[in-house]
């Protein structure tokens, strides 16, 4: 193995392995830290964590196992890999993780870089935009767990580390990979934050980046590192699954409250309001019973509106309430897959995490995009294939082009 990605949620893990496959790079995901060897040949591993939202302490020591494990498969370059909204809190978890995992490689300069121009997050004079939106006032800001209202990532990085955190602007990035790695190398003992607009920056910074232990990041940072190890896109082959299908959607944003209003016109759906789980309304063997009585693909959904979910976390708390739909998805998707369901769609991160926790994956196989950051998926040594879909990322049909290619059909 020679490139090694620690991801801190599943649909980010997904999200990197779809830029290093498409790069080339023979790339497995692996939930949670194997408990053996790679598989001989493969040349990228993501160890796909559900670190974003723990306690520090927590984060970092899982963090350091991954890092370990990926060491002892040959690993030359350890990429952490980050949301392309940098979504933490003050507190953390990027920059204890970033520093911990430096002390581990003995890493004195870090290069930070959450861009993904494809899906409308670029970085320009040390602040984050999400399309021609400012990350604070993208929607980000109204994240149930990871509020985002700081755009200037060099403050938001500074509150939870304490390094010195700096800046490569634009104007050095466009100067190329031999200016950026000049600029990496001055800044001493430093967390570094680059600029990036365009793929072609991140194709720049991934050059800058050949020699660099640890790189921190979004999987746009993945697009220049590839080449570095010589690899080469030589395209892929994807057999789709039949049968039973489910989308599972809880994330709260914008962007998949969107998709699931455009999926509700056209299959069954049923929501699931976090007061019915917190007072035991809800039935689990009736849900799986429904679910597996439609003729098509339904929707089981949490998605609410920021006003909703804010009125959950006052009446049962903040933790209670996001634990208590992340345990009913875990348990509906394991329990819908032991029933004969083929084919799960999945939208947000902690929501991915838990579905991928309760089936009991380990092994991702990847396949085809989906759309920008979202790969098609099988779970090794089983009938079983998946989307893991960031919640601001697809277009507003993502669910019935996720089902489609998960099919084989698109």
């Amino acid at each position: 193995m020679k490139l090694g990605v620690i991801a801190d949620d599943f649909t980010g893990a997904s999200d990197i392995a779809l830029t290093l496959s498409e790069g080339g790079m023979r790339s497995a995901q692996y939930v949670g830290i194997p408990d053996g060897p790679a598989e001989a040949g493969t040349e990228a591993g993501i160890v796909g964590l559900k670190s974003r939202t723990v306690p520090v302490d927590e984060a970092v020591e899982k963090s350091l196992k991954a890092c370990g494990w990926l060491l002892e498969q040959g690993c030359e370059q350890i990429v952490f890999k980050i949301c392309s909204t940098f979504d933490s809190t003050d507190d953390g978890n990027i920059g204890p993780v970033a520093s911990a995992l430096a002390g581990r490689l003995d890493e004195t300069s870090v290069l930070v870089c959450p861009a993904f121009p494809e899906n409308g997050r670029t970085v320009y004079e040390g602040h984050l935009f999400v399309k021609d939106n400012l990350l604070s006032e993208s929607g980000m800001q109204n994240h149930p767990l990871t509020p985002m209202r700081d755009p200037d990532l060099r403050r938001v990085l500074a509150r939870q580390t304490d390094w010195p955190v700096t800046h490569v602007p634009i104007s050095t990035v466009r100067e190329g990979a031999d200016a950026i790695a000049s600029g990496l190398s001055r800044a001493g003992k430093a967390m570094i934050i680059a600029d990036a607009i365009r793929n072609e920056d991140l194709v720049e910074i991934g050059g800058a980046a050949k020699d660099r232990k640890l790189i921190v990041g979004g999987s746009g940072i993945a697009l220049g590192l590839p080449g570095n190890f010589g690899a080469r896109s030589d395209g892929g082959r994807w057999t789709g699954l039949g049968g039973k299908a489910v989308v599972l959607s809880g994330s709260c944003s914008t962007t998949t409250r969107g998709q699931v209003e455009k999926y509700l016109s056209v299959a069954p759906s049923r929501e699931i309001a976090v007061a019915d789980l917190m007072k035991e309304q809800l039935s689990l063997q009736e849900l799986v019973e429904w679910v597996l009585q439609q003729d098509m693909p339904p929707l089981v959904y949490s998605s609410a509106d920021p006003e909703t979910v804010a009125a959950a976390q006052r009446e049962f708390g903040k933790a209670e309430s996001s634990e208590s739909v992340e345990r009913l998805f875990s348990d509906l998707a394991a329990a819908l897959s032991q029933s004969g369901v083929t084919r799960i769609v999945v939208a947000g991160g902690e929501t991915s995490g838990a579905v991928v926790s309760g089936l009991q994956a380990e092994t991702l196989e990847i396949g085809p995009r989906i759309a920008p950051g979202v790969p098609a998926l099988k779970v090794c040594g089983r009938g079983l294939a998946l989307a893991l879909k960031s919640g601001n990322f697809g277009g507003p049909d993502f669910f019935s082009e996720a089902l489609s290619v998960l099919e084989g059909r698109a």
